[in-house]
């Protein structure tokens, strides 16, 4: 997963015009670890009739994500291990997104 979305896109469910559609709980559900944005994963066939969709090694990171947990001051493990890195910088974040 790639950390460089530095914007969220426009159904991203972090966005405050989401706020009826998605709990404080499931947002924080979401956030608990690695969270792909929906339009750079994948379906696959979850055996029971359905698909399921998931992240590839393409995926990029929810940008929606990054910035609630930035406004929060709790970014997780895999965040700060990638910042380390060079891979994910916080600065480049568009904190003035209207993000919840």
């Amino acid at each position: 997963m790639h950390y460089t979305m530095t914007t969220p896109c426009a159904a991203c469910p972090f966005l405050k015009k989401y706020r009826h559609a998605f709990t404080m709980r499931r947002l924080l559900e979401f956030t608990s670890g690695e969270f792909h944005c929906h339009k750079t994963g994948v379906t696959e066939d979850d055996g029971d009739d359905g698909e399921d969709f998931v992240a590839t090694d393409d995926s990029l990171h929810c940008a929606g994500a990054l910035i609630f947990l930035e406004k929060r001051d709790s970014p997780h493990q895999m965040m700060r291990i990638c910042e380390r890195l060079g891979r994910y910088d916080r600065r480049k974040l568009d904190m003035a997104a209207p993000v919840r």
